[in-house]
């Protein structure tokens, strides 16, 4: 048995090395045949399967060899042993162009960069193709015939001078318009067009168009002499324009301004809640909306108050143990000791998750302690600090004028006083990543220069501020993402909501409508309220 165990041994690994080297003469020749027949084959990845095993392959007992396919499997497809990814050849060719993963992730970086600068200003671009348009039409039927058919135009008479200084100013005050509602620049890059302002430039287009035909159509083939009518053709050009114009201004700037809907904006990952009253938007525009509202009035996003609650969960997850009392091993026949010794442990972790509220009440006092205490600490170093600062002015002001301390070297000097008190207190409300020291030295001058109190100086610090309030890379302005089952272009319904999704957390928002108030009134007679004093004449002495 032991020879034959030996022999077995040493004929598996002379197959397994003899298989591979004819493997590998195969697939050269394949490769070179390959490379004959076609030129694309230097830069292709060629995989070829193992061969399966032949006939001569040695076999021990009547059985085939460990790896080697059974006769069974050799009926259906192709087999493949264990260790193909080992056995398998891969001929490749070497390529002249070749890039790193660091160069691709570059690659579309720079080409994302490009394509939200394109949608940016697209929007400005057309707009400020549309006004050269629309400035530059009224001008050309003007001119034109002056250019075309000098000789046999009419001269232009008093009212049709005052047509131009009436053109004139008009094109003036369009131009201005058009300035103040259009050529702005964007607030920000919504997902889909805006519904009104396609259409007004649709309808300007269309306008101008229906112009240009007319005047192509009877003016220009016709070659008419009046030009008085052509002035007041180009006049009334115009006045179309200045009430699109107003139309745009009703519908842009006007028609939402009226409250119709509330809406409740709710932060997922810490509740915070904020109501607003809107007016008739799209989807997209009121989602805007509410994010302006949200920088403004919704404190800084601060992950890390949030990690004391889920270390709490983790805890008690992991004081919890399981056991199954009924098991086969644990009948009350063979041992009894157990099954009553994991009921109890059972109990205990169940008395242990009755007392949880008890933790969280400790354990936020314990912390709401230490947070008063940091917060007298501070608020007793910035007085001293700010005292400290009063006495050196007063002595600046006896100093000569080589000696007085710029307010830079003055906070600078002042600060390491506080320093270890306001460090302290903000990692004990774990807010020390959303303030630098380079950011509280230059609040700190610019305090000294105002003549601030310390309490102006530590409103900052003490409670969370609007996220505005911090710097950009606090903002995220450019990853919100819209979620709405409803067209984003289309207008908020009652009872419609729709999810802001950011990085770490999201705003979902409910809308509701403003309920019709019926107000009534309720007249009083100015004579039913009157009353009528009676004073006795004789008083008790």
């Amino acid at each position: 048995m032991d020879t034959e165990s030996t022999h077995s041994g040493y004929s598996y690994h002379s197959s397994r090395s003899g298989r591979s080297n004819r493997h590998g003469d195969r697939s050269r020749e394949r490769h070179k045949a390959s490379s004959k027949d076609s030129v694309r084959s230097e830069r292709s990845v060629v995989i070829n399967p193992p061969d399966t095993p032949s006939q001569e392959s040695p076999v021990t007992n009547g059985e085939p060899l460990p790896g080697e396919p059974t006769p069974a499997e050799d009926q259906g497809d192709d087999a493949q042993d264990d260790n193909w990814g080992e056995t398998t050849t891969a001929v490749t060719g070497t390529s002249e162009l070749s890039i790193s993963q660091e160069e691709v992730v570059g690659l579309g970086k720079g080409l994302h960069d490009r394509t939200e600068d394109f949608r940016r200003y697209l929007p400005l671009a057309v707009g400020s193709l549309v006004g050269l348009l629309v400035l530059a039409t009224p001008l050309a039927f003007l001119l034109l015939p002056v250019f075309m058919w000098p000789d046999r135009l009419q001269a232009c008479g008093t009212a049709c001078e005052g047509l131009f200084l009436s053109l004139a100013f008009k094109l003036l005050i369009l131009l201005m318009a058009m300035w103040a509602l259009f050529l702005k620049p964007g607030r920000a890059s919504l997902p889909r067009v805006c519904v009104y302002r396609a259409f007004l430039t649709t309808l300007t287009l269309l306008l101008t168009m229906s112009y240009w035909l007319f005047f192509g159509v009877r003016i220009l083939e016709a070659q008419d002499e009046d030009y008085h009518g052509i002035v007041q053709f180009a006049v009334s050009l115009v006045d179309s324009q200045l009430f699109v114009h107003y139309l745009a201004v009703v519908l842009l700037e006007l028609r939402h301004l009226q409250p119709c809907y509330s809406v409740c904006v709710i932060r997922s990952t810490d509740g915070e809640t904020r109501h607003y009253n809107i007016g008739q938007l799209s989807v997209q525009k009121a989602a805007l909306t509410i994010l302006e509202y949200y920088y403004r009035d919704f404190p800084l996003h601060n992950p890390a108050l949030l990690s004391a609650s889920k270390h709490r969960a983790a805890k008690h997850l992991a004081g919890l143990k399981v056991y199954n009392v009924d098991a086969p091993g644990n009948t009350a026949g063979a041992q009894p000791g157990n099954g009553n010794q994991s009921r109890a442990m059972v109990t205990a972790a169940t008395k242990r998750k009755d007392s949880a509220h008890n933790e969280l009440y400790y354990e936020e006092a314990d912390y709401e302690r230490r947070v008063r205490k940091r917060r007298a600490r501070l608020v007793v170093a910035v007085e001293e600090a700010f005292t400290h600062i009063r006495r050196m002015k007063k002595e600046d002001e006896q100093a000569t004028p080589s000696d007085i301390m710029d307010v830079r070297e003055a906070a600078l000097a002042i600060f390491p006083s506080m320093a270890r008190a306001l460090q302290k207190y903000l990692r004990t409300t774990r807010r020390q990543h959303c303030h630098s020291m380079e950011s509280i030295q230059k609040h700190l001058a610019f305090c000294l220069v105002n003549n601030m109190s310390p309490k102006a100086f530590l409103e900052g610090y003490l409670a969370p501020g609007p996220t505005l309030q911090y710097g950009p890379e606090r903002w995220m302005a450019d990853q919100w993402t819209l979620v709405s089952e409803a067209s984003v272009t289309s207008g908020l319904k009652e009872g419609s909501d729709f999810l802001l999704r950011c990085l770490d957390f999201n705003l979902a928002v409910t809308v509701k409508g403003i309920p019709y108030i019926r107000l009534t009134e309720e007249f009083i007679d100015p004579k039913s309220h009157k009353f009528i004093l009676l004073l006795q004449s004789e008083t008790s002495v």
